[in-house]
């Protein structure tokens, strides 16, 4: 089995924590030292996470523990950075993040500690010798993922991109839009053209084509529209730009840039969600008419999206397999 990885987890009972639970209960060199949560300490995590009945007999704790090699914050956007100030981690164990509070290389600081993005098709050499890694946000992933080898080449100009969303992707947190009485039969654009996710893309994108998103008042950019969708979890991404090269050249290209990823996988057919949803994939698929190119890209939500990803960089960073836990069967039928 090789070594073992003591785990702890803050933000254990939302839907990233259940998840990074559910994978790490698998993964043959993880040991889980502690699950933290306020508001469930003393709880068993199967009575919260139920489905988990007969995996685990942990508990789930209001104390920290110091004892561990890696901690994972699965806490909302802005409590990350709020639970490094309120309470010390020791610069022996690393950490990874799920919130955004650190994904932006101005903001990746806090005290000693300073962040890696966590987007292992592109920064994975960064990731294996990193100490702190910011996870990537679900959008941001899957739309990153069907630019990135066109980035590479300097063909992004002006990038018009739509997605859906499953109701996951909302959190755990009550809202009118989260309730399935709303969910059920129903889809409607959200944060239009202003998605949080936006700079951590362009971003990305920048260390592939430094110009990108800097020229012509911002018209080389990426407009996105998000959908809510009518099912849980996944997201499925269509992104338009125009490009002058044939379809058999951009897909060797995309090809050749995923080659040696494990979890990025270019199709040759037209994709779908359900080949995705429960597994870390990203599948893409590119179609192209005249001069327009649409790259179709779709990932979990919640794994390849966020805990399964984070997964994959604890491996990177731990000297793992890469895969370790993380070989998943879809939700096919």
């Amino acid at each position: 089995m090789g070594q073992s990885v003591k785990i702890g987890i803050v933000g254990g009972a939302g839907y990233t924590g259940g998840e990074l639970i559910r994978l790490l209960a698998n993964h043959p060199q993880a040991d889980i030292s502690f699950i933290h949560s306020r508001s469930n300490a003393g709880q068993l995590v199967a009575s919260v996470h139920q489905d988990m009945v007969g995996d685990t007999d942990l508990r789930f704790t209001g104390e920290l523990s110091q004892d561990i090699d890696i901690l994972f914050l699965c806490v909302g956007h802005g409590e990350a950075r709020k639970f490094l100030e309120a309470n010390e981690v020791s610069e022996s164990v690393k950490i990874i993040d799920l919130s955004q509070d650190f994904r932006l290389t101005p903001k990746s600081e806090i005290g000693n500690r300073k962040f890696v993005y966590g987007l292992p098709e592109l920064c994975r050499d960064d990731i294996r010798s990193a100490e702190n890694v910011a996870n990537p946000g679900c959008f941001a992933t899957a739309i990153q993922l069907g630019l990135l080898p066109l980035a590479q080449q300097g063909l992004l100009d002006e990038v018009n991109t739509t997605g859906i969303t499953g109701s996951t992707g909302a959190g755990q947190g009550l809202a009118q839009t989260s309730h399935f009485s709303w969910r059920a039969n129903n889809v409607q654009a959200y944060k239009t053209l202003t998605h949080q996710h936006l700079k951590e893309i362009t971003q990305s994108l920048q260390q592939l084509q430094s110009g990108f998103g800097t020229q012509n008042e911002g018209a080389d950019a990426i407009h996105f529209v998000p959908w809510r969708g009518d099912f849980t979890r996944g997201i499925f991404i269509s992104s338009l730009i125009s490009c002058d090269w044939s379809i058999e050249k951009l897909q060797s290209l995309f090809e050749d840039f995923y080659a040696d990823q494990p979890f990025t996988h270019v199709s040759r057919e037209s994709i779908f969600l359900k080949q995705v949803v429960n597994t870390n994939k990203c599948v893409i698929y590119l179609e192209k008419v005249g001069s327009k190119l649409v790259v179709h890209s779709a990932i979990d939500n919640l794994l390849k999206g966020a805990s399964g990803q984070a997964v994959q960089n604890m491996n990177l960073m731990m000297g793992l397999d890469e895969c370790a836990g993380l070989k998943l069967k879809a939700g096919y039928f």
